[in-house]
């Protein structure tokens, strides 16, 4: 039997008009809600000729009927949902989701938020998400390394603990005072600090207060070292 009653179906429903293909609807409980009877029938009034249902709570949890929909949809249908947060529960998933379809010939609505990828509209506004996904991804990638340089810069961890315990800075300042026989130090503040895996503020820090506690053969030198 044809999916399609005539070779060129038009549906008029709440204002909006698309033609061709057949509307698939998508309702998601979660575990708390236990009912999808509202959603079926938003759906049902949307005209959507066969109704596909997810039980999940979180992110990763499977989507069989995400799945039944996605396997029944062909190019030129439309897959229906009430709101976005029923077709994914992440901005990244809605972003896949959104872009997997449009690959497959495939329209979204979201009745609630009035989408519908077959307009300009529609396309535009998924495209904004899409930028603002990438925007938040950056802008937490900047603050993540911006964090990370902060603490080496302070060389503690947490904000709270000094990196070097009382051992580490005696041998750190042991290698900072030997010298080679020309004279020279023989471990600049550099590697000392490479060997130990902290900055060198770290390292100057804790020697000055290690010289200024118990004395020195030699005064720190500046941070060129």
């Amino acid at each position: 039997m044809s999916r399609f009653p005539c070779p060129r179906l038009w549906h008029v429903l709440g204002g909006s008009i698309y033609a061709g293909g057949v509307r698939i609807g998508l309702a998601r409980v979660s575990t708390r809600e236990q009912h999808s009877e509202a959603q079926q029938d938003a759906l049902r009034a949307a005209g959507c000729e066969q109704i596909f249902t997810d039980t999940a709570s979180g992110v990763l949890a499977r989507r069989p009927g995400l799945d039944q929909a996605l396997l029944a949809a062909r190019r030129g249908d439309q897959l229906v949902v009430t709101r976005l947060d029923r077709l994914g529960r992440s901005l990244a998933n809605l972003i896949e989701l959104s872009a997997l379809l449009q690959e497959r010939g495939i329209d979204l609505v979201v009745l609630d938020q009035g989408v519908d990828t077959s307009t300009a509209a529609g396309r535009m506004f998924f495209s904004i998400l899409g930028a603002i996904s990438e925007f938040e991804h950056a802008l937490l990638s900047e603050r993540t390394a911006e964090g990370l340089a902060a603490a080496r810069a302070r060389g503690r961890t947490g904000g709270q603990k000094p990196k070097l315990g009382p051992r580490q800075v005696a041998l750190a300042r042991a290698m900072y005072e030997e010298t080679g026989e020309d004279g020279k130090r023989r471990y600049t503040v550099a590697q000392i600090a490479a060997e130990f895996g902290v900055t060198r503020p770290t390292i100057y820090r804790h020697l000055s207060a290690a010289i200024s506690a118990g004395g020195a053969r030699g005064a720190i030198t500046g941070p060129a070292r």
